[in-house]
């Protein structure tokens, strides 16, 4: 299926993007809603109510204080100097569409056409490129073969003290990953350089650009000696942007279908799919122990889970063997009760036949679920219930 993305919707939605980079909202829906008004405002003033920018001028919108960037490819002179509304300052962001904004839309299907692109590597270097990898969480996603081949596509980057790795302003080139060294993030604010950031060893940068087609965000400072693998615009596109977006299809529905998640706004659910990974274990594999750090928050998509537990009470007999206490499906979540109480696990889940799970990270859980935690704290209450059944007590899911 072809869709043409409408003329102006680019423009308009990267002028909203970069307003979210520079000023960092915390609440992105009401940040929208001041944005597009004051927009539509200033087009009404300006006696053009269509959604497409005018052509004649180039205003900004003045938020909290600041002028709000919008579109402007003309270069006809302002003829309303009644406006309440003050043109922005000259800013590197307020550029014509450049290579950095062509047309792009990951969920069109077609073959790809661009050759393989292959940096060769030592053995040692590849060791070290995927030990950097390793937690990236854009990688997540990708299947063996995709991972591979980015692998394939990186190529390593030296960098000495004091080098801007990129700078704020400028098109997106490439994606970065942190082999080793410290590096600040700067952003500009008022002609002045603010350190709001660091990345110490380990991370990944420069990705925002790439997916929404918007200048870099902030500037990158090695602090020192430092190494990096960059993997190129084309590529990062046609294989992460374009697997994110077809994941996202893939899991849109079954999240919506999950009745734990069903209190969310569907911005939350989205935020929700875009961090999720997936996960098959074989019939009798063990996905969680008891006892062992939580560090994810599962969600069954197929199969059968079995949720078996041992009592700490009894861990002194030999007769202590694990006794089965829930069992979840499709839709049903487990391993977040580590994670709610910010204990040990409670108890081990094992795979009734093949399984296939969606798993979302500690720091990705706290981040996205808070809504969502009162619900799983009531259902501690059934889970006390269900040990006094079987044991006795409920000491085991307090202590």
């Amino acid at each position: 299926m072809s869709i043409e993305i409408p003329a102006g919707l680019t423009e308009l939605l990267q002028g909203y993007t970069v307003e979210v980079l520079r000023q960092r909202p915390a609440d992105l829906v009401e940040f929208a809603v001041q944005y597009f008004t004051r927009l539509r405002d200033t087009r009404r003033q300006d006696g053009s109510g269509t959604g497409i920018p005018a052509k004649s001028g180039g205003k900004g919108v003045m938020f909290d204080g600041e002028p709000m960037q919008t579109e402007s490819n003309g270069d006809e002179e302002d003829e309303d100097d009644d406006s309440d509304f003050e043109p922005p300052p000259p800013s590197r962001f307020n550029r014509r569409v450049s290579v950095c904004a062509e047309a792009f839309n990951p969920d069109e299907e077609e073959e790809d056409t661009e050759p393989r692109v292959v940096h060769p590597k030592t053995d040692e270097q590849r060791c070290r490129l995927q030990e950097a990898c390793r937690d990236i969480l854009l990688f997540k996603t990708l299947d063996p073969e995709q991972f591979s081949e980015v692998l394939d596509a990186m190529f390593e980057h030296r960098v000495q003290p004091d080098e801007h790795v990129i700078d704020q302003g400028d098109d997106g080139d490439n994606f970065y990953v942190i082999e080793r060294g410290i590096f600040d993030i700067v952003v500009q604010k008022d002609g002045v350089g603010c350190c709001v950031g660091q990345y110490n060893n380990k991370g990944s940068f420069g990705e925002l650009a790439l997916m929404y087609n918007t200048p870099r965000a902030a500037t990158i400072v090695a602090k020192e000696e430092g190494a990096l693998w960059a993997l190129d615009r084309a590529t990062f596109r046609r294989l992460i942007v374009k697997n994110n977006a077809k994941k996202r299809r893939m899991y849109e529905v079954f999240v919506e279908s999950v009745p734990l998640l069903k209190s969310l706004e569907l911005s939350e659910r989205m935020k929700i799919v875009d961090v999720l990974g997936a996960k098959s274990f074989q019939d009798g594999e063990r996905i969680i122990k008891q006892g062992d750090k939580a560090d994810c928050f599962y969600i069954v998509e197929s199969g059968e889970v079995k949720i078996m537990m041992k009592s700490k009470t009894k861990a002194a007999q030999q007769d202590n063997a694990e006794v089965e206490i829930a069992r979840c499906n499709r839709g049903q979540y487990f391993g977040e009760l580590a994670l709610v109480t910010n204990k040990p696990r409670a108890a081990s889940a094992y795979a009734v036949g093949e399984v296939k799970c969606l798993v979302m990270d500690v720091q990705a859980f706290e981040r996205l679920l808070g809504p969502c935690k009162e619900i799983m704290k009531r259902n501690i209450a059934h889970y006390e219930e269900q040990l006094v059944a079987l044991f006795g007590s409920s000491m085991d899911l307090r202590d």
